[in-house]
């Protein structure tokens, strides 16, 4: 999958949920709702040669049972990894389902109260 293919597919996943905003954030597409960020797609970031999209988790718990369940697919990301999030691989054919489903639970994860109250996603 191209990069210019995967932002595409992120891009249009995060843009449906409410009030989310797109801004370059350490040179990566990143996705934010109410100034809090909850996906970034990631191209070879610091020449690591991956193609990621980050996304937030309940926690290390769900993280480490993510990579330890599909090690294929989910990663623990450089920075971001310390507060629970996982990277998933996009280079191959993902499950783009699943990408839909860890996009939209991030953004659950980092909403404000009032938007999770009037119906969320």
């Amino acid at each position: 999958m191209t990069d210019d293919t995967a932002l595409r597919r992120v891009r249009d996943l995060a843009l449906l949920l409410p009030e989310v905003e797109e801004r370059v954030s350490h040179g990566q597409p990143t996705f934010f709702v109410a100034d809090r960020q909850f996906a970034q797609l990631r191209d070879d970031h610091h020449g690591d040669g991956r193609l990621v999209v980050c996304v937030r988790t309940s926690g290390s718990d769900e993280q480490a049972m993510l990579i330890d369940s599909a090690p294929e697919t989910y990663s623990r990301p450089a920075y971001l990894g310390p507060a629970g999030w996982v990277s998933i691989d996009l280079s191959t054919d993902p499950d783009w389902a699943l990408v839909e489903d860890r996009i939209a639970r991030s953004w659950e994860l980092a909403a404000p109260q009032r938007l999770l109250e009037a119906g969320g996603r």
